[in-house]
């Protein structure tokens, strides 16, 4: 990291990260997972502004087939209409083709994916199609109580009367079970950065780019 004349750190650069100019900069490819409430959506529109990516969220993603009426959006939609969870192979097909675009050949941030582990598989397996491997998984952390009190009162900003503490409680039991075998596997990989997502934006933002200059430089 740069050091002022104090030796404190400055902040880290995204040509410290690379280790190069912009022209010659590793193309970089992350995950963000983190729980409701840790600011995992201000972090991944922060960090694909740093790094130059795209920021590709599983509900963008669903949005837009929905709203291009193609194949797998026509599929979804029949799902949702019945009120069921959407199969993990037709949203793995969305995220393959998505990654197939033009706009990622420099890089991504992938948001809500993977959740599972058939996903942790299925993203493997379209990577390696690809020629291509992840970077980093960034995981951003919060107490539990803090994520509590931040869920219920951004729930009475808006007005949001189903986002009782139960039911928030209830959302995040359900990020913890399905997320832990998914930070142990990518940890297990040297590529979990796991980072404290409580604090000011900026302070987060830094947070996670010095954890992942480990892991970019």
């Amino acid at each position: 990291m740069t050091e002022t004349n104090g030796g404190a750190s400055a902040p880290t650069t995204r040509r410290e990260l690379h280790g190069a100019p912009s022209s010659e900069a590793r193309v970089t490819r992350l995950v963000i997972m983190g729980p409701q409430g840790a600011g995992k959506g201000t972090q991944a529109a922060r960090l694909a502004e740093l790094f130059e990516i795209p920021a590709i969220s599983t509900g963008d993603i669903f949005r837009a087939n929905i709203k291009g009426g193609t194949e797998l959006g026509r599929l979804a939609q029949e799902y949702t209409a019945k009120g069921e969870l959407v199969p993990d192979e037709v949203t793995d097909a969305m995220v393959r083709s998505r990654l197939g675009e033009d706009d990622v050949s420099g890089g991504f941030l992938l948001d809500g994916y993977p959740r599972n582990a058939h996903q942790v598989e299925a993203l493997d397996g379209i990577l390696a199609d690809l020629g291509w491997q992840l970077d980093g998984v960034v995981e951003l952390t919060a107490d539990r109580d803090e994520l509590l009190a931040r869920i219920t009162k951004r729930a009475e900003l808006e007005g949001r009367e189903d986002d009782t503490p139960e039911a928030i409680a209830r959302r995040l039991d359900i990020y913890d079970e399905q997320t832990a075998p998914l930070t142990a596997a990518y940890a297990e990989r040297g590529l979990l950065a796991k980072v404290d997502g409580i604090g000011e934006i900026d302070e987060v933002t830094e947070r996670v780019v010095q954890a992942l200059a480990s892991e970019l430089g």
